[in-house]
């Protein structure tokens, strides 16, 4: 458990806008979205990450998910619905928060993830890491 709480303000445009999840801005190297689709070069931008795939049913998959998050460390579900649940993550050294969400997208089999850091210039690749992570396990929980 870390000895502080930097926790700075929750941002007002989280959630699902048309089916999507906010964008990163551009400027934020501690944000990866997996429908962040901006190309660099001809390849994904640095703030795209892949979403996390399923097979079976859409609940099936949300379940599974919840499962991995509640199993999380410092991990406080703040919203969960039928598709979407956005978690509060706080790291352990610093107690910075970063805010992490998950949408269902039944048509593709997947689910969109975005992860950001709500402080600070670098996160030093956490967001990042942090979602193949919970991927990993999501993937063995099968």
């Amino acid at each position: 458990m870390s000895l502080i709480r930097i926790s700075g303000k929750r941002p007002e445009n989280l959630g699902v806008r048309n089916g999507r999840l906010t964008p990163c801005p551009e400027d934020k190297a501690t944000c990866v979205c997996s429908q962040q689709q901006a190309e660099v070069r001809g390849e994904l931008g640095p703030q795209h990450i892949h979403p996390f795939k399923y097979a079976g049913s859409p609940g099936d998959a949300m379940t599974r998910l919840l499962a991995v998050l509640l199993e999380e460390p410092r991990c406080t579900l703040v919203t969960q619905t039928r598709d979407y649940v956005y978690a509060e993550f706080q790291t352990d050294l610093l107690g910075m928060i970063h805010d992490v969400e998950f949408l269902v997208a039944p048509a593709e089999s997947v689910i969109h993830v975005r992860s950001a850091a709500r402080l600070g210039p670098s996160d030093f690749g956490m967001n990042r890491a942090r979602l193949e992570t919970l991927r990993e396990r999501f993937d063995d929980a099968e």
